[in-house]
């Protein structure tokens, strides 16, 4: 696997399946939800794969309703109040994440985030995993007009940071996250250790590479552990 040609000024990261398994938070709102009317607790492992699309994903799995169905709306709403009341019990950084941001601040290397997930939970997710006074930018799915796999989110980033989206790099486990990057003309990475949805073909994302562990970005960004 060859290093990228130079060093990044900006490494940004989606959050959901990406820097952190926040899979068991999503899947225990899920679950009360389920509990409510009646039915069994599903697995983490069940709803895991369906992390990255949020509320529309877990209440598809959890109660097999979707969009064109009429209770959806107030749907998302129940479960949106339940994970704001308990999104960072068990939401925790994946493996090698920690390692890997150490090495990024050691090489000098801004990082942020990016993700689909609003401010209202992103905040507080990323002050529960102490990441909040670290990430020099975060971008939420509120935060412009529009959403990944619209490049507009990542721009803004680049703007914030004063840096040309060919000088940043993006990672992301979901296919929206490298359809997003192409558009802004970003270089990026998917993330084949996170949630990715079901029977994903990430050979087929076209991202520029394919990393299975955190850890593994650093000597893709031609860097060492700190």
């Amino acid at each position: 696997m060859s290093a990228f040609l130079s060093l990044p000024q900006v490494v940004l990261f989606d959050l959901d399946g990406t820097l952190a398994d926040t899979a068991p938070d999503l899947a225990g709102a899920a679950n009360r939800m389920r509990e409510r009317r009646g039915l069994p607790a599903l697995s983490v492992d069940r709803l895991r794969p369906v992390a990255s699309a949020g509320a529309r994903g877990m209440i598809g799995v959890a109660l097999g309703k979707g969009p064109a169905d009429a209770e959806f709306d107030a749907l998302r709403e129940e479960f949106l109040a339940e994970y704001a009341a308990a999104l960072d019990v068990k939401s925790r950084l994946f493996e090698g994440v920690p390692e890997l941001l150490d090495g990024l601040e050691h090489a000098g290397v801004r990082w942020g985030v990016v993700t689909n997930k609003a401010m209202r939970f992103t905040g507080p997710v990323l002050e529960a995993l102490g990441l909040s006074q670290r990430a020099a930018v975060v971008i939420a799915g509120d935060t412009t007009p529009h959403a990944k796999p619209h490049p507009e989110p990542l721009l803004e980033a680049c703007r914030r940071l004063l840096t040309a989206a060919t000088q940043a790099v993006y990672v992301g486990d979901d296919l929206r996250d490298i359809q997003a990057a192409r558009a802004a003309g970003m270089p990026c990475v998917a993330a084949a250790y996170g949630y990715l949805g079901e029977h994903a073909d990430v050979s087929s994302w076209a991202a520029d590479h394919v990393v299975p562990r955190p850890l593994d970005l650093l000597p893709l960004l031609g860097l060492k552990g700190a």
